[in-house]
């Protein structure tokens, strides 16, 4: 691979990696358009693998529920409590997977007339995942059964606790766990030790989804129940599709065919918490992976971030619109809230990291602190930073009401396992609690004890210096000129999504493009014209104002840009076809 100059974003590109005569050969054996083909031969995908990978089924790819561990067991109690009416609780995380997979089972209830009781615990007071005071109240307020939902599995004094009090609880969860299985009635979780699934790649969402065929295999199977008369699941897909991408979990295996039939569903517009999202906003129907991650993605988040974390499960799980409208424009303000907040704790932490960068150029970590910093968003702050400098971040707030201790989240880049390091951290007393995975992880600290961090990160990750070099470069897909990008083109290679975790949008190059038009939009954003000698090209450009990319995106100058390929939605509303390029990066080339 051949590397170029260090862009406005500070990253190396990459430029196409591909042997042209193996890509003509792989094309025609496989009959496809030669960009689709470039996509299917950078992703590994086999000539004889290509039907299965594009046109991804249920059918194919579903797993026999009982080959995760503990599946049959949680179908029969959740089965029984359905049967013998029960009082069940489903205790959910207060992210999108949470609430989508408890979204799902409340509807599942809904469909035998039964009504599930509602737990998220609140993140400032309670923190993530069950406690004994939660299952204490749940069983003092009569719960038969709890059900938890993308947490619980490494919750082993609270799961203990629920034992002590006679508590039935079932653990539905996909989060890494250490090698003792707590004490529970069943613990469903495809990343357990003792799992042999194969299925370690389910968001939580994919697993309650997982757990739903169970139980409606088991009516059929075991009580004689018509298929016709049980809850149909493919009316589901638009939950679990919408839980597995905003977890970012891997489009691989089932998951591909999730989110390819979820979408489907998604486009029928039955589901009256999305559609209320969308219309307090302002915005469209989503349609695609993008409408879902970045559209309604973040509007349920702000509810369990800055609000009431009970909100994005409660309009989910809404069958009426009408119901659905107040519960969106709740978390439409919050959500508002919640970018006011993030860029003002961004502005604090960015100043914070510059100083430090200054006299320590070559640390391989970068923390950033601040008192009344909200723990609802500092993980968000991190992400972007990260994004940013390239290296992992951390940011911590404490005080005003969020307690003494520092509670801390931090982002990684590839090849630098964050939750690894924050467990070890935590092992040798200097985090007070912490853990995660390989590219995130959250913990707890004393707020005089950040600097102690940063030194232990510091030695944790002393020898990094290919694994930071690779954070600064990225892959180019293809050279594209102006005039080939057409909605044709984008809808060969829409073939290869969809786009999401371990399946990344391709990212096209633009040479030699002169900057002719420019206008700021929003508060930080560029919207831009180039034209490199072929035809005219709309493109968008997010955050950039009063940024190096910014700066190079002057009207006059002639750049080379990297980024994606999207269906202009704005002018599809108003019936047009047309192209517009979301710009990633810009190689300034001359000035105007």
């Amino acid at each position: 691979m051949s590397s170029e100059a260090v862009s406005a974003r500070g990253l190396k590109w990459l430029s196409p990696d591909i042997n042209d005569r193996d890509l003509s050969d792989y094309a025609r054996a496989a009959g496809l358009d030669v960009p689709l083909a470039a996509l299917l031969m950078a992703r590994g995908v086999d000539v004889d693998a290509i039907e299965p990978f594009l046109n991804p089924t249920l059918k194919r790819e579903f797993p026999d529920p009982s080959s995760l561990k503990d599946m049959d067991k949680a179908t029969e109690l959740i089965a029984h409590a359905i049967e013998n009416d029960r009082k069940v609780a489903v205790l959910a995380d207060y992210d999108v997977d949470g609430a989508t997979s408890a979204a799902q089972l409340i509807r599942y209830f809904r469909a035998f007339d039964r009504e599930l009781s509602l737990y998220v615990p609140d993140r400032i007071k309670e923190g993530y995942g069950p406690s004994p005071a939660a299952f204490q109240h749940l069983k003092d307020a009569g719960m038969d059964l709890v059900i938890t939902v993308d947490c619980g599995a490494a919750a082993e004094a609270a799961l203990s606790h629920g034992a002590d009090i006679g508590l039935d609880i079932v653990v539905i969860d996909h989060h890494l766990m250490g090698e003792n299985i707590p004490a529970c009635s069943a613990l469903v979780n495809p990343n357990r030790p003792d799992c042999a699934s194969g299925q370690g790649h389910l968001a939580a969402a994919g697993v309650v989804y997982v757990l739903l065929a169970s139980l409606n295999r088991f009516f059929r199977t075991q009580r004689g129940a018509d298929a016709k008369s049980l809850p149909d699941l493919l009316a589901y897909l638009d939950l679990c599709a919408l839980g597995t991408l905003c977890d970012m979990a891997p489009l691989e295996g089932v998951n591909r065919a999730f989110v390819v039939q979820g979408l489907r569903v998604v486009s029928q517009d039955e589901c009256p918490g999305v559609l209320a999202l969308s219309t307090v906003s302002g915005r469209s129907a989503p349609r695609t992976v993008t409408d879902l991650t970045f559209g309604i993605g973040p509007q349920l988040n702000a509810g369990g971030r800055i609000g009431d974390p009970w909100l994005a499960t409660k309009l989910l799980a809404e069958t009426e619109f009408e119901k659905a409208l107040p519960l969106a424009e709740q978390l439409q303000r919050l959500n508002e809230a919640r970018k006011e907040i993030e860029a003002d704790i961004q502005h604090q932490a960015r100043i914070q990291i510059s100083k430090y960068i200054e006299t320590n150029p070559n640390a391989p970590v970068l923390i950033a602190g601040g008192e009344g910093w909200h723990p609802g968003v500092i993980g968000i702050v991190a992400g972007r930073l990260k994004d940013e400098f390239h290296k992992p971040v951390a940011v911590v707030g404490w005080g005003d009401e969020f307690g003494d201790v520092g509670k801390g989240s931090a982002r990684s880049v590839r090849g630098m396992n964050i939750g690894a390091a924050i467990a070890a951290a935590s092992a040798d007393g200097v985090l007070v609690t912490g853990g995660g995975h390989a590219m995130a992880g959250g913990f707890s600290v004393e707020p005089d004890k950040l600097d102690d961090l940063r030194a232990y990160l510091a030695k944790y990750f002393a020898e990094v210096d290919s694994e930071l070099e690779e954070a600064r470069t990225v892959q180019i897909s293809f050279d594209v000129l102006v005039s080939a990008l057409s909605p044709e083109f984008l809808t060969t290679l829409e073939k290869s999504g969809p786009f999401g975790a371990a399946a990344p949008k391709p990212i096209l190059r633009i040479r030699d493009a002169e900057i002719i038009f420019r206008r700021e939009i929003g508060k930080n954003h560029l919207k831009v014209a180039v034209d490199d000698g072929s035809g005219r090209l709309d493109c968008v450009c997010w955050r950039s104002l009063h940024t190096p990319m910014g700066d190079a995106l002057k009207k006059g100058n002639c750049v080379d840009i990297i980024g994606y390929a999207e269906r202009d939605t704005w002018k599809s509303r108003q019936g047009k076809e047309a192209v517009q390029f979301e710009i990633f990066d810009v190689m300034q080339k001359t000035e105007k």
